[in-house]
């Protein structure tokens, strides 16, 4: 299985399905001097990647748009105890229409194993991305924190983001490289609470030419669920994020930027939503998406 070297069973008939999972956290933290005064070399480019350093909002007016992978796992081998996933078709094909609009190159495949999704990833970061503004990737499974399943078992998410990283990817350096995942990430319910209604001035042009950057960074993780949590899908209309997302793209994708847009699916779900089941405990629940960043710029689906 190719690598990168990287540091339910069913819960009964309700008119709203969970996709199942269980929660992991670790965190690590490490001291470091600036680099500022420390004879880090600084190199230079050409006045292309120049200016698409220098500018704060990424360069969106490439000859493409980018791709936009979408991995739609619905059928699971009876030995990972992973349900059916009613109503992610809905998802698919609104994922589909969404990024079309946008135009994106659509590649969607449907229940793959763990070792066709990771060689899938593997070779689309091998592809030249030159002529391409951004990479998108959709992944709607079942999962876990840190996990999303194939339909013969788990994967760990950062074993197939890794293939994108600055230095294993160089065609997507500088540009941003989109992850969006709707599973769950933990067995958590949320039940809601009532409410009431750039470079310094004084830099030369010689210096800001070419910067070292960090191999993660111009990620974007837009996560269906905050860490812990049920992730909830309707198997007439889909999951609430995806409908979500892609109400708030066509609406908003020619005029806001990448973070506003989230920021507002955020509020629809959490605001729009509320599960409905026979079952007390999955009954008037409640979900937010989660956004991750590491987008260096902002981020407009238009030049």
């Amino acid at each position: 299985m190719l690598r990168c070297s990287v540091g339910g069973s069913g819960l009964g008939y309700f008119s709203t399905l969970v996709e199942r999972s269980t929660m992991e956290n670790t965190e690590i933290t490490v001291d470091s001097k600036s680099t500022q005064n420390s004879g880090v070399k600084i190199f230079h480019a050409s006045k292309s990647v120049e200016s698409s350093l220098s500018s704060d909002s990424y360069k969106m007016d490439y000859p493409e748009m980018g791709l936009c992978v979408i991995i739609n796992n619905k059928n699971f081998h009876q030995n990972t105890g992973m349900s059916f996933r009613s109503g992610t078709d809905v998802d698919e094909a609104h994922l589909i229409d969404t990024f079309k609009h946008l135009k994106y190159e659509i590649r969607n495949k449907n229940d793959l194993t763990c070792k066709e999704i990771t060689e899938l990833m593997y070779n689309v970061s091998k592809e030249d991305h030159s002529q391409r503004s951004s990479f998108v990737c959709v992944i709607l499974s079942h999962g876990k924190e840190g996990i999303i399943y194939g339909k013969d078992g788990p994967v760990e998410l950062k074993a197939l983001t890794c293939f994108f990283k600055g230095d294993k990817c160089n065609s997507l350096i500088g540009k941003p490289k989109l992850f969006i995942v709707q599973a769950c990430r933990g067995t958590e319910l949320d039940c809601g609470v009532e409410v009431d209604s750039g470079p310094d001035d004084n830099d030369t042009d010689e210096d800001i030419t070419c910067q070292k950057i960090p191999v993660e960074a111009d990620f974007l993780y837009a996560y269906s669920t905050a860490p812990g949590y049920f992730s909830w899908r309707n198997e007439k209309d889909g999951s609430w994020f995806i409908q979500s997302l892609c109400a708030v793209l066509k609406q908003y994708a020619h005029k806001l930027e990448i973070m506003q847009i989230l920021t507002r699916v955020n509020w629809k779900v959490a605001t729009e939503f509320e599960s409905y089941s026979l079952d007390a405990t999955f009954h008037a629940k409640k979900q937010v998406p989660c956004i991750m960043s590491m987008l260096t710029k902002e981020l407009y689906f238009f030049p």
